[in-house]
């Protein structure tokens, strides 16, 4: 018999102003990759502008404690959080489109709901019961995205079901968000459902099969969508419209369509043109409010007509999996922004830069900048090394990001202090000059997840460095994920040589920053924490927003044959800086 009580609806309806907490589900049907994470963020910028707080979660069935100890070829890029959150890709996108700072309340996994539970079995919480999947797991479910409302005092919650409807592993998730609408009622749940309409055939004809037996497959498990967006390539017509609501018992008005656009931060404005925002706030009843979208229009049109172009390009070790970078990709897109212009990634896999042979000079002949991204283990580091020494050389406006800092200190202990067999200990443990060492603090973990040094650190900056100018600050704070960091002792040799150490601890025991001044190079600064996961389409993060400044007067330059000028002007990047802020 169970003993466990169920989640207190009264408690779970929580009074923000003159509403209870409201809840929106979005779950994905048909296909994998079908575009939840940007739904769930649209929506909840839409919902923004219209002036309601808002918070989001990402509910991932996978068994993982987190994402973590995951191979970004499988999973995508790691993003972490302030407080130093291992999370899903989705919750970068989340934070970019809200623009807002989300924490590991907003991340849950099968792994963390079941270790939580087993635990408390352990400590005797279930005494005397059973311990199942209904109602200990389902409820652990519910307390978390309840208690996600509670603790953020937000009017809406917006909680993305990670997987496929179908898949087995989600099914604890989707039970328990069927439980919450009966725990906090009905007027406080919306559920949305995103799925595939195909074209098929040589005479590409549209077929709206998928997405009725994906919705069946919902009400099977007691829920019905109120809401379908609908993928498409081409325009839904009114009958197809009509037709998809007749078989799936959805109104006509909450057939979203989500055609393809030129770029993600348009299908919010797809979404207020098809009335979803209208839709969702009439139906859980919250206080009509005019949405202000004047900067999200502005947004849009500058990334789809800007008036330069500039081509970047990044160096990293997962590159064929296009969501392994995410999070520098849009970095990149928000610091053209701030200068107008479109930026062009080409992605360099490092091992191929690492060919007898290679031409850098010809490799790079069209390239305005260079960065470095972050990784993990010995393959392809010699390729990243060589690309940055290139970039130095050269005068190639050169950013690099964790790995990027560690291979940028690694290049110039080489070939700018004569240490020839300089490397990380991660690489090499027995280098004779091992200029990046593992963190002290490190050296006895044995376990892998969620052991690195992760989250918000503060960092002190050098006066008058490009990274004090860029930011306009001397004292910043930015996210971390490492498990190697500068050698100390080796820091007055590279200093000497002409490094300059731009940003550390406040204790001066960490290496935060590295770069050359711009007497001797144009732009050329690497961070051992990751910038990208700060940066935001309507404020770009002031080093990004610096690089693309720097490969715009490159590219500037050699469009009008002029003589290649040895730096960047400061005032250029210190005006990028102050637009990106």
């Amino acid at each position: 018999m169970d003993t466990s009580p169920a989640t207190n609806g009264a408690s779970a309806a929580k009074k923000n102003g003159s509403h209870p907490t409201k809840y929106i589900f979005v779950t994905g049907g048909v296909v994998s990759s079908i575009g939840k994470g940007i739904t769930t963020a649209s929506l909840g910028r839409l919902l923004r502008n219209r002036g309601y707080s808002v918070t989001m979660t990402k509910l991932d069935p996978y068994i993982n404690v987190d994402a973590g100890t995951m191979n970004p070829y499988q999973h995508g890029e790691v993003f972490v959080t302030d407080d130093g959150a291992e999370t899903d890709l989705d919750l970068g996108h989340y934070e970019r489109f809200v623009d807002i700072n989300l924490t590991r309340d907003s991340t849950v996994t099968t792994g963390r709901v079941y270790s939580t539970v087993i635990a408390k079995e352990r400590r005797g919480d279930y005494l005397g019961g059973t311990v199942q999947m209904i109602p200990h797991i389902t409820n652990e479910i519910k307390e978390r995205v309840i208690g996600l409302g509670e603790k953020s005092g937000a009017n809406v919650v917006i909680a993305e079901i990670g997987g496929t409807v179908g898949d087995i592993e989600g099914l604890p998730f989707l039970e328990a968000i069927r439980q919450l609408k009966k725990d906090v009622g009905a007027d406080n749940v919306l559920y949305v459902h995103v799925t595939l309409i195909p074209y098929i055939g040589p005479w590409g004809e549209v077929k709206t099969k998928p997405t009725q037996h994906s919705v069946i497959k919902l009400r099977e498990i007691g829920i019905q969508p109120d809401v379908l967006i609908c993928r498409t390539q081409s325009n839904i017509s009114d009958e197809m419209k009509d037709k998809i609501s007749l078989f799936c018992d959805v109104e006509k008005g909450a057939v979203i369509e989500n055609q393809d656009v030129d770029t993600i931060y348009e299908v919010p404005l797809v979404f207020e043109k098809e009335g979803l925002a209208d839709l969702v706030v009439r139906r859980l009843k919250l206080d009509e409010t005019h949405p202000n979208l004047d900067e999200w229009v502005d947004l849009v049109r500058r990334v789809k007509a800007p008036k330069h172009q500039v081509k970047i390009a990044v160096v990293g070790k997962y590159t064929g999996n296009g969501d392994s970078y995410i999070s520098i990709a849009e970095a990149l897109g928000h610091g053209g922004i701030a200068s107008d212009a479109g930026v062009k990634i080409e992605w360099i896999e490092s091992d191929d830069l690492e060919e007898d042979g290679i031409d850098f000079a010809a490799r790079f002949a069209e390239t305005d900048a260079l960065v470095v991204a972050p990784g993990f283990g010995a393959r392809g580091v010699e390729g990243k090394i060589q690309a940055i020494k290139y970039a130095r050389e050269s005068g190639l406006p050169f950013f690099g990001i964790c790995y990027g800092l560690q291979m940028a200190v690694i290049e110039f202990a080489r070939h700018g202090c004569g240490l020839t067999d300089a490397n990380t200990e991660e690489v090499n443990p027995d280098s004779p000059y091992p200029v990046v060492h593992i963190l002290p603090e490190q050296k006895h973990v044995v376990d892998k997840g969620a052991s690195m040094r992760l989250g918000t650190y503060p960092c002190h900056l050098t006066l008058n460095s490009i990274a004090a100018k860029m930011y306009g600050s001397d004292v910043i704070e930015e996210r971390h994920r490492h498990r190697y960091e500068v050698n100390n002792e080796y820091r007055k040799q590279l200093g000497n040589a002409g490094m300059v150490f731009s940003g550390v601890s406040p204790d001066y025991r960490l290496v935060e920053i590295v770069e050359l001044p711009q007497d001797v190079h144009p732009y050329f600064i690497a961070t051992q924490f990751h910038p990208e996961f700060k940066s935001r389409p309507n404020r770009a993060h002031p080093l990004f927003a610096g690089l693309v400044a720097a490969a715009l007067k490159r590219r500037q330059d050699l469009d009008a044959k002029k003589p290649r000028v040895t730096a960047t002007p400061v005032d250029a990047l210190e005006e990028a800086a102050v637009q990106a802020s």
